[in-house]
């Protein structure tokens, strides 16, 4: 078996699994007589580690993707895998984009972590391709990401939160607990949560505001160009496939991190709302921006610390400082 693990430090977020590992996988997935030719890392991603495996009895190749153990696991971000297999009976409206779930293992018998098996999509990663084409062609891509996250977000759920729970009965309470599970692993990991402490308490204070939002829509949690993929002959970008729908919520549409950032620039990616609609403009919409703005920095300055970048996790004290001054 050709085996190629991305080399990493010992102290790095993804870590490997050893090559005796993927065989004992394939084996509970597909019997114990599947042969695995190769599994090969993939970059990319910065949270969970991929491979891709290729096996005699597979027509194709399919997808591994291995969660951090448990004990790294941010609370905040504890059993994003497990809520992605539970979005799964969501995404009819984007069923021709998204993976096929074909094994799920939260048993951590083998590896001491939870993993999946997908299909594998078709098509490159938009940020390998997207630059290939003149610039005008990119609104194209934008418009499509707009049509594909309206699909996404008129789908209701049940309640408001993370898909597979912990489900609230309002919006406030998701949203505050949310601020509070990212300040206390801001805490945990030795850095100064008083800010997302303040959102928090705003958020409690004027809970009736965000309670405006009476319906709970799907959110995709984390779609943007890195979660996309292109068509690798299209005269023109055209997404062929969408991944990691990990982070996906019940809640307000505009608290989606896709919305985030089809707002940051003007710049090609306002086609976005030529396909997904307009804004909500009312002052009460603004107030609930800054807040799904303050939460964002939070998650933000989490990644920034598990990733080393000092200096990035310096910047979202001062961004988020003119939030906290702006809720007030």
């Amino acid at each position: 078996m050709e085996f190629r693990s991305i080399s990493r430090e010992p102290s790095a977020f993804q870590q490997p699994v050893a090559d005796v590992d993927i065989p004992e996988i394939c084996g509970r997935a597909f019997g114990a007589g599947v042969r695995v030719t190769s599994a090969v890392e993939l970059g990319g991603g910065m949270y969970n580690t991929t491979y891709r495996i290729t096996a005699e009895s597979l027509p194709e190749p399919v997808i591994l993707r291995i969660a951090p153990a448990p004990d790294r696991q941010f609370a905040s971000e504890r059993g994003l895998m497990r809520n992605e297999y539970a979005t799964v009976p969501y995404l009819s409206t984007v069923a021709t984009l998204v993976p096929r779930m074909l094994f799920a293992d939260w048993s951590q018998e083998i590896i001491g972590r939870d993993w999946v098996l997908q299909s594998h999509l078709t098509g490159v990663p938009t940020p390998e391709r997207l630059g290939a084409y003149d610039r005008p062609l990119w609104r194209g891509f934008f418009a499509q990401l707009g049509e594909i996250t309206s699909r996404v977000h008129s789908i209701r759920g049940a309640h408001f939160g993370p898909v597979a729970g912990p489900g609230f009965p309002t919006w406030s309470a998701a949203v505050v607990a949310s601020l509070h599970a990212i300040a206390d692993d801001l805490s945990a990991s030795s850095l100064d949560a008083t800010d997302v402490r303040a959102v928090a308490d705003l958020a409690t204070e004027h809970r009736n505001v965000l309670d405006e939002i009476r319906e709970p829509h799907l959110l995709t949690g984390d779609l943007w160009t890195v979660n996309t993929m292109l068509s690798t002959e299209a005269p023109e970008p055209v997404i062929t496939g969408v991944l990691d729908l990990d982070r996906t919520l019940f809640g307000d549409p505009a608290a989606d991190w896709t919305i985030r950032m089809a707002s940051a620039k003007q710049d090609e990616r306002t086609a976005f709302w030529d396909a997904y609609g307009s804004r909500d403009a009312s002052s009460a919409g603004a107030w609930r921006a800054l807040v799904y703005e303050a939460r964002h920095l939070g998650a933000i300055r989490l990644e920034r610390h598990r990733l080393g970048n000092t200096e990035g996790v310096r910047d979202s004290y001062v961004a988020l400082g003119k939030i906290v001054s702006a809720l007030a």
